[in-house]
């Protein structure tokens, strides 16, 4: 599906957008590849990752493949330390819920936007009392 078709001008704009500012919070490097896969997705997600060349380890992929209603997302290993698998998954999860409601723009925003909030999030620390 060409991008173009999918979106309007304000929300092709605003996914940018949301892009530019995961990656300013968080220091990592977003990005979004929509369209048709023929074979494994993630296969596909993995070569795709893998072709950012040395922005990879920073990078955090998320394919969609609309029609199969499929979502992968490919963390590189500097990425992973901030983003982990079970935020990639929530947030790949509240993304098909919004694609099988019709919501395509609005499941990239919310995806994009709760993965940036995990990235952010500083590491919980653990106080144990002397008792």
């Amino acid at each position: 599906m060409p991008v173009g078709d999918a979106f309007t001008q304000r929300q092709a704009d605003q996914i940018r957008q949301a892009l530019a500012s995961a990656r300013a919070e968080t220091g990592l490097l977003f990005s979004v590849y929509i369209g048709s896969v023929e074979g494994e997705v993630r296969d596909h997600a993995l070569q795709l990752h893998a072709s950012l060349g040395d922005d990879a380890a920073f990078a955090v992929l998320t394919l969609i493949e609309p029609e199969a209603r499929r979502v992968e997302i490919v963390t590189g290993n500097i990425a992973r330390r901030s983003l982990d698998d079970r935020a990639a998954a929530l947030a790949s999860l509240s993304m098909s819920t919004s694609f099988a409601g019709g919501d395509l723009a609005g499941g990239i925003l919310n995806g994009i936007r709760m993965m940036t909030q995990s990235a952010t999030r500083p590491p919980v620390a653990h106080q144990h009392g002397a008792e």
